[in-house]
C-alpha cells in the first residue's frame, strides 16, 4: 500500500486526511498534540497517529524514508528542513505554503534526485495561481495580450455571521490574519509602480460589489510585482493582488494600527487595564480614552472604527490578560476571544480574477472569473479550498500523472490542468465570463 506522511494536524488537515484515506492510501499523521492526529484518523484502519515535534529530526528522517510522499503543513520556516530530507531519500513533497528563498535553492538538488517539491498548492496561494494561468495561457495561445489583471481573494464568515462591528470571524489562524495587516504592499497601476506603506495599507480600499454577497472592500496584498514574471506578463499595465473584506474591517484596522495596537515590541502590561495601555500608546491620561482616541484619529464616536474598538474591549477597565507581551499579542488575543467562527457556523471563500485583454485583432475585452464557496456539513470552506488542491496533487503525483521534477508552484499546465479538473468534480470551480465590454474592468 502507498504510504503518505502528513506533518501537522491543524485547521486545514482534515480534508487532506479524509481524501487520502478514502483513496486507499496508508496515512501517518504527525502532530505535537497526539489527540489532534488521532481525531483526524478517526479509527480508520489505514491511518496511524504519531506524537512528534520538529526538533526530533532523526525520527523525521526515518519517517520520510519509510513513506512514499510527505505533505508538510508545518510553519513555512520548517519546510526546507523537510525538503532536504525528502531529497536525501528521493521522496516527493507537497506544501501549501509560499516558496521561501531557502526552498528555491533546493531546485537543482530536487531535480537531480528526480523528485517534485510542489509548494503553494492551496487556496491563496494555489487555486488562485491555477485558475489565473488557465485564463492567461488560453488568451496568450489565441494571440491575445493581458493588459490588466486583478486577483482578489477573501476567507470570510458567511453573510449571516457578520453580526459583530468588524463584520469578521476567524475560520483560520487569527494571528496570521492580523499579522498580514502589518505588511506593506506594491502593485502596478496603469504602468506606474505604487508602493503602500504598512501604515497606509487599509486606507482607500477598492469598492467592489460581489454577486450574491454584496458590497465588499479590497486592500492590496503584499508584493504583486513578483507575479508579473511568474505569470509571464511582461507587458501588463496593471497587476494587483488584493484581499476581500466586508465594510468596517479596513477602517477599524487602520485605526488600530494608527494607535500602535498591533506592534511587535515587547511591553510590561502587569496590572494595567486595556484602556490604560491604549492611553499609554497615544500619550494621554486614561480617563475618557474613547473620546480622546476619536479626537486623535479625527473620527466620530459613532464611527465604525470607534464602535468596533469599544466592542473589542480596547477602551475597557478590565485588566490585560498578559503580564508581558506586545500590543499585537494583546489585540489578537482579544480577537481570538471574541471573533472565532462558532462551531457549525458557515464560513465563505470568495475569489475574483478580472482581466482586461487585447485580442489578436486589437479589440479590448474584459474577462471575469469568480468563486463563491461556502462551508459544508463536513468542513469549513477555507479548509476545503486550501486542503483539497494539495490532496489531489498528492494523488496525481503518486499515480504518475504529475511528473515534473524540482521545486514548483502550480503554474504549469501539466500541474494545474489535472488538479482543476478534479476540483471541478467536487464543486470547487470558477465561473468564467468572457467577452465583457471594457467598461466592466475594475479600478
Amino acid at each position: 500500500m502507498i504510504k503518505v506522511l502528513l506533518l501537522g494536524a491543524g485547521m486545514v488537515a482534515k480534508p487532506i486526511a479524509n481524501y487520502l484515506l478514502q483513496n486507499n492510501i496508508a496515512l501517518t499523521i504527525c502532530s505535537r498534540t497526539l489527540s489532534k492526529a488521532e481525531k483526524l484518523i478517526n479509527g480508520h484502519p489505514n491511518g496511524k497517529a504519531f506524537a512528534w515535534t520538529i526538533d526530533d529530526v532523526d525520527t523525521l528522517d526515518k519517517m520520510i524514508e519509510s513513506h512514499d510522499l510527505t505533505v508538510s503543513l508545518l510553519p513555512f520556516a520548517h519546510h526546507a528542513t523537510v525538503a532536504q530530507l525528502c531529497i536525501k531519500h528521493k521522496k516527493n513533497m507537497v506544501t501549501t505554503s509560499y516558496v521561501s528563498d531557502a526552498m528555491k535553492e533546493l531546485d537543482a538538488e530536487a531535480k537531480e534526485a528526480g523528485i517534485i517539491i510542489l509548494n503553494e498548492i492551496g487556496l491563496d496561494p494555489g487555486f488562485d495561481h491555477m485558475t489565473a494561468m488557465h485564463i492567461i495561457d488560453k488568451v496568450q495561445n489565441q494571440g491575445g495580450k493581458i493588459k490588466e489583471f486583478y486577483s482578489l481573494c477573501g476567507a470570510l464568515a458567511a453573510p449571516e455571521e457578520t453580526d459583530n462591528p468588524l463584520k469578521y470571524k476567524f475560520s483560520w489562524s487569527p494571528k496570521g490574519v492580523v499579522m498580514a495587516g502589518n505588511n506593506g504592499a506594491k502593485f502596478k497601476k496603469d504602468g506606474q509602480i505604487v508602493e503602500i506603506s504598512s501604515k497606509n495599507l487599509f486606507k482607500n480600499p477598492l469598492q467592489i460589489s460581489f454577486p450574491e454577497v454584496g458590497p465588499m472592500e479590497v486592500y492590496p496584498n503584499r508584493d504583486s510585482l513578483a507575479y508579473i514574471d511568474l505569470y509571464n506578463l511582461p507587458n501588463v499595465e496593471t497587476m494587483y493582488r488584493g484581499t476581500f473584506r466586508y465594510k468596517n474591517w479596513c477602517e477599524t484596522m487602520d485605526a488600530i494600527k494608527a494607535l500602535g495596537m498591533v506592534n511587535y515590541e515587547k511591553k510590561d502590561f502587569k496590572g494595567k487595564s486595556y484602556k490604560e495601555v491604549v492611553a499609554e500608546q497615544i500619550g494621554v491620561y486614561p480617563a475618557n480614552v474613547k473620546e480622546k482616541v476619536a479626537e486623535r484619529l479625527g473620527l466620530q464616536l459613532d464611527s465604525p472604527a470607534i464602535v468596533a474598538m469599544d466592542w473589542l474591549g480596547l477602551f475597557s477597565k478590565f485588566k490585560v490578560n498578559l503580564e508581558e507581551g506586545s500590543t499585537f499579542d494583546l489585540t489578537s488575543d482579544l480577537m481570538l476571544e471574541k471573533m472565532m467562527l462558532p462551531e457549525g457556523a458557515r464560513d465563505m471563500v470568495i475569489m475574483l480574477h478580472s482581466f482586461l485583454i487585447e485580442t489578436a485583432d486589437g479589440k479590448k475585452e474584459v474577462i471575469k472569473s469568480r468563486l463563491l464557496d461556502f462551508a459544508n456539513e463536513e468542513d469549513t470552506s477555507i479548509a476545503r479550498t486550501v486542503a483539497l488542491p494539495a490532496a489531489i496533487a498528492v494523488q496525481l503525483i503518486l499515480e504518475g500523472k504529475i511528473t515534473d521534477t524540482g521545486v514548483h508552484i502550480p503554474i504549469s499546465k501539466t500541474i494545474y490542468e489535472p488538479v482543476l479538473s478534479e476540483l471541478k468534480k467536487m464543486g470547487i470551480t470558477m465561473v468564467e465570463e468572457w467577452g465583457l465590454p471594457e467598461s466592466e474592468k475594475l479600478g
